[in-house]
């Protein structure tokens, strides 16, 4: 569950960027149109004018940053906690198909573990994404057109990023369900690719 803080701070971050330059930038555009029939005629007037600009500038893009920063907070939070649920819920199926594989001296909740890790792959990113994206819609109550288009945006960046963490599972030597599952078809090995057939179900 590594994978839940690292992504709400990150949503964190950036939420808090895009929430503080749109912020600024709002905050500016209103200020200059507040005073467009006030303009200054001093240099004191003007010096004032930028001051009172700037100010405005800054705090509108600080209010802004913190606002979007809890939003996507809480969005990649829900994206995160969604595809671990998607994870274990897949991982449960197969162990009610198939019951509980255990290696020899492994304990049943190492067991469970593995088997969780063995279901991670970019499915449950893509179901994951779909869901977030239905939530979203619900949240912002999208007419039907629009949350049909968010819920295949969510689902095509759900898959996309689900595709990157395979590569990197992959890269790291960690399992990954569908290259799993083809391991099994098509070459007979076990669960865990070891072809060692050392597990028992429970």
């Amino acid at each position: 569950m590594y994978r839940l803080p690292l992504g709400m701070l990150l949503g964190f971050a950036s939420g808090g960027l895009l929430g503080m330059a749109k912020g600024s930038q709002d905050a500016g555009f209103r200020f200059t149109a507040e005073n467009a029939h006030r303009q200054p005629k001093t240099q004191t007037g003007w010096y004032l004018y930028h001051k009172s600009k700037n100010y405005n500038t800054i705090f509108g893009g600080v209010k802004e940053g913190f606002k979007q920063a809890w939003r996507y907070t809480f969005w990649v939070g829900m994206y995160f906690a969604m595809e671990e649920g998607v994870d274990r819920g897949r991982a449960a199926s197969v162990r009610t198909w198939r019951g509980l594989r255990r290696r020899k001296g492994e304990s049943g909740a190492e067991a469970e573990a593995r088997q969780i890790a063995g279901n991670r792959d970019c499915l449950s990113s893509m179901f994951a994404g779909l869901g977030t994206a239905g939530i979203f819609s619900a949240w912002n109550r999208f007419p039907l057109p629009t949350a049909a288009r968010t819920a295949k945006l969510g689902a095509k960046a759900g898959f996309g990023f689900g595709l990157l963490q395979d590569a990197v599972s992959l890269v790291r030597g960690r399992r990954v369900g569908y290259v799993e599952f083809v391991k099994r078809v098509t070459l007979g090995s076990s669960e865990d690719g070891d072809g060692q057939g050392d597990e028992v179900a429970v």
